[in-house]
């Protein structure tokens, strides 16, 4: 089971979200300390994906996998985000989708939909975009089996972060 930690939990999307913008919210997600669940960035959030092909209704779930829109017809999965700012990020979440789907052998491409930009971006799981997933799963399972997260490092995200008080209180 490539896609479990150590612990037996599923790694999910988020995490490899996570992993291409701040390996110590990998550890935090992993190890269940929540962050600010009123956080302005996560109801944004929340609002777009409730509103957002709200007439599709279309979300699956498996472990480790929440996708917001399956189309099953265009063969198709779709990740909605608020932003494309952190398109990279996303490639890799919508990547270990694909790549989960692949192993159930069900082979899908992908789509991320930007609904304010009005921007949809393709994604295939392609030998190189495979190879990241891969990558980031290991990765990912090495962060989390530490005993300690990794030490926080200030980058552009944290000025909007969900964790900012946990990881900078002190600094502030």
């Amino acid at each position: 089971m490539d896609h479990l930690l150590p612990s037996g939990k599923a790694i999910t999307g988020t995490m490899l979200w996570y992993y291409a913008i701040c390996k110590r919210e990998v550890w935090l997600l992993a190890h269940c300390i929540t962050p600010d669940e009123e956080h302005q960035s996560l109801e944004i959030g929340r609002a777009v994906h409730e509103n957002f092909y709200a007439e599709m209704k279309k979300e699956i779930e498996a472990e480790g996998m929440k996708i917001d829109v399956v189309s099953s017809k265009e063969g198709m999965i779709y990740e909605v985000k608020t932003s494309s700012k952190f398109v990279e990020a996303t490639k890799l979440q919508l990547g270990y989708y694909l790549y989960r789907l692949e192993r159930m052998r069900i082979k899908m491409d992908g789509v991320i939909v930007v609904p304010r930009e009005r921007r949809r971006i393709r994604v295939t799981l392609d030998d190189q975009l495979r190879e990241k997933v891969l990558k980031a799963i290991k990765e990912i399972r090495d962060i989390c089996s530490s005993q300690t997260p990794p030490q926080p490092v200030k980058i552009p995200f944290c000025r909007r972060c969900a964790y900012r008080d946990f990881c900078w209180a002190d600094a502030d």
